[in-house]
């Protein structure tokens, strides 16, 4: 994304917050043609993807279905109902989630990049240097995907894990004798230890949060996800990303849950067209399922995540900008 540099100096004054929220919405009111085009490119290009990606997974996915299909029939002929288990389009589900995550994460690298290079480009009174070349872009794209991956494999592994666990000595599918006696202090700690891993993984979250927008500045993988977690562990650091991450998730998923609703009708729609072109009911269920959320999600996306990289790259920028101010300031004083 090309940045046509602003010479005029942004305001200075008011309270800390108040400059993050001018800083922001003054990127994005500024170069809104650059990044709405981006924005564009990255959630159309994304969502064909992945619309593809999941066609492909129906398709693999055919022997499953046509096993309903099948026992639907034969439960019909023996006048018995029939419930379908989807265990098996669970563990479909599961195993492919990773795709879809690279390809989140392959989009959300260049609109975090972009936002960044908007924030940074406003920054500068005077430019003191040129936008990234093409090449240093791409490398910073990269880190910030690179960041995507090292934060997950931080943050998730722990509740994931401790909830496998708790399954397996707590779960309500066990047989009696269960492995830890029931209302003993080691149930009760087993059966709590998911909800607190997830407390635990939710702060690494929350300590993590600006490592992207750290990469996008041009920092490596390592070096972002440390001056994240320093950064957030300062005087106000904590506050300061609190205040702008609830509300911001709060936007994301409410916005989410308001297209996704407005959506619904294409349920029955989408259904039916499947149907109709395969024979198959428990496919087009689930197509049906899936077509409002899609749509929820790539809204979501267009409409929320400009606005949420943009404003966690200038509180970045403003979390660096002080930390560097005081250190010179200690300097001075000490010297």
């Amino acid at each position: 994304m090309h940045i046509q540099h602003d010479r005029t100096v942004p305001p200075r004054s008011g309270s800390a917050e108040r400059g993050v929220t001018v800083s922001a919405f003054g990127a994005l009111r500024r170069y809104r043609g650059a990044l709405a085009g981006t924005t564009a490119r990255v959630v159309g290009l994304s969502g064909l993807a992945g619309l593809l990606m999941t066609a492909a997974i129906f398709a693999l996915s055919w022997p499953l279905f046509t096993h309903m299909r099948n026992e639907r029939i034969r439960y019909h002929q023996l006048e018995d109902p029939y419930l379908h288990q989807h265990t098996d389009l669970v563990q479909v589900a599961l195993w492919t989630l990773p795709l879809f995550l690279v390809l989140l994460g392959a989009g959300g690298a260049v609109l975090q990049t972009a936002c960044s290079q908007a924030v940074a480009a406003r920054a500068r009174q005077p430019p003191l240097e040129d936008d990234p070349s093409p090449a240093e872009a791409r490398a910073r794209r990269r880190s910030v995907f690179a960041v995507y991956a090292l934060r997950g494999l931080i943050v998730w592994p722990l509740p994931l894990l401790t909830g496998i666990v708790a399954d397996r000595y707590t779960g309500d599918h066990l047989d009696t004798p269960l492995p830890l006696e029931r209302d003993s202090l080691a149930f009760e700690l087993v059966d709590d230890s998911p909800l607190a891993a997830l407390g635990v993984a939710l702060l690494l979250r929350l300590a993590l949060t600006l490592a992207p927008a750290a990469a996008a500045d041009g920092l490596g993988p390592g070096a972002a996800l440390r001056r994240s977690w320093s950064l957030m562990w300062t005087r106000t650091g904590l506050v300061r990303v609190l205040a702008l991450a609830l509300p911001l998730a709060a936007l994301i998923t409410g916005v989410l849950v308001l297209v996704t609703n407005l959506a619904l009708p294409l349920r029955p729609l989408v259904r039916s067209l499947v149907e109709q072109a395969t024979g198959n009911f428990f496919a087009a269920y689930y197509a049906g399922i899936l077509a409002p959320v899609i749509v929820g999600i790539l809204v979501a996306a267009a409409v929320t995540l400009p606005l949420a990289f943009t404003a966690f790259a200038a509180l970045h920028d403003r979390l660096t900008s002080s930390r560097t101010s005081l250190r010179r300031a200690g300097s001075s004083t000490s010297s």
